[in-house]
C-alpha cells in the first residue's frame, strides 16, 4: 500500500527526517507523536501536498510525479484544515468537490449524513468543529477510498460518535486490501486500535512496525534501583526515579531474563513517548 525509503522535508527550521517504513493493505496504522513531532508533515507528504526534498514515496506503486491525479483518487481525508467552503451547503460542498474523485456518489454521502445526525442542506461554516469533522469523514467515506488519511479527528467527537468511528476505520481495513493512517496525540485511542505503529519524535523516527514487534522489543521494568542498574547499560532506555519506587523502559528479546523481585510489563503507546522524550531530554541536559 505504502513504501516510504528515508523520505526527508525541511520546513524553516523544522527537518522530518529519514523516515522509512512500509505499510501493507489491511492494517490501521497508529501515527503518534507530540505536537510539532512532524506528523502533519508527513502526512501532507502522503497527500502530495509536499514534495519530499530526498527518499522515495510510493502509494500502491505509484509515485506522486507520474500519478499524482490517480494516488489522491484513492485517498480519503480528514484533515486540521477544512476542506469544505463555509457559505454553502453540505451537499453543494459535496458535489462540488465530490467532481475530483470517480469514485464519489451522492447517496452514499446522503447515507453516511443520516447516520451522523447532519442535515445536508446546513451551511457548512455553521458547523460545530465535531461536526465539520463529522462531514469530512462522510465525504472522505463517499468515494470509496483505498486509504484514509486522519489527522486527529476523534478527539473533537463525543463519546458515542468515538464508538461509532472506531468501529467504522475497523470495519473499513476488514477487507484486507484497504488500510488507515490515524495520527493522533490520544495514544490509549490507538492502543486499542492500532496494528501497526510509527512513533516520531522532532522529526525523527523513533519506532516504526507492525504492533507485534513493538510489544516484543520493549518493556517496563519495575522496582528497586540498585536491580534495574543490574540490567545491561545498552538496554536500558531510561530510568524514571521517584518517591514511590523506579522504572525504566528496556529494550527487550526473548533471551532477556529478569530478576524475579522485578516487575515486568509492556508498555503503552504512551509509556514508550514518555520514556523515550525523557531520555532524549536527559541526554541534552547532560551535554
Amino acid at each position: 500500500m505504502i513504501t516510504i525509503d528515508n523520505v526527508s522535508k525541511s520546513l524553516g527550521k523544522f527537518q522530518l527526517q529519514n523516515i522509512s517504513f512500509e505499510l501493507p493493505g489491511g492494517y490501521i496504522c497508529g501515527l503518534a507523536g507530540r505536537n510539532g513531532a512532524g506528523k502533519t508533515t508527513l502526512l501532507h507528504l502522503l497527500l502530495g501536498l509536499y514534495r519530499a526534498d530526498e527518499g522515495r514515496l510510493t502509494v500502491s506503486g505509484m509515485t506522486y510525479e507520474q500519478s499524482e491525479q490517480a494516488i489522491h483518487d484513492m485517498i480519503g481525508t480528514v484533515l486540521v484544515e477544512e476542506l469544505f467552503e463555509p457559505f454553502y451547503s453540505i451537499k453543494s460542498n459535496a458535489g462540488h468537490f465530490g467532481k475530483y474523485f470517480s469514485g464519489y456518489r451522492w447517496d452514499r454521502m446522503a447515507a453516511y449524513l443520516e447516520r451522523f445526525g447532519l442535515d445536508a442542506h446546513r451551511r457548512f461554516g455553521k458547523l460545530s468543529r465535531g461536526e465539520k469533522l463529522k462531514c469530512q469523514f462522510a465525504f472522505a467515506l463517499a468515494h470509496d477510498p483505498k486509504l484514509l488519511l486522519l489527522d486527529e479527528p476523534a478527539g473533537s467527537f463525543d463519546p458515542d460518535f468515538r464508538e461509532q468511528f472506531f468501529q467504522i476505520i475497523k470495519d473499513f481495513i476488514a477487507d484486507g486490501i484497504k488500510s488507515v493512517i490515524l495520527a493522533t496525540h490520544q495514544t490509549d485511542d490507538l492502543d486499542r486500535l492500532a496494528d501497526y505503529l510509527i512513533c516520531l519524535e522532532d522529526g525523527r523516527q523513533i519506532f516504526a512496525g507492525d504492533i507485534e514487534s513493538f510489544r516484543s522489543a520493549y518493556r517496563v521494568v519495575s522496582g528497586e534501583r540498585y536491580k534495574i542498574n543490574l540490567l545491561p547499560q545498552e538496554r536500558i532506555i531510561h530510568v524514571q526515579e521517584k518517591l514511590y519506587g523506579t522504572k525504566a523502559l528496556v529494550r527487550h528479546s526473548r533471551l532477556n531474563q529478569y530478576d524475579a523481585s522485578l516487575q515486568v510489563t509492556y508498555p503503552t503507546i504512551e509509556d514508550f513517548m514518555y520514556f523515550y522524550s525523557s531520555g532524549k531530554a536527559a541526554q541534552e541536559r547532560r551535554k
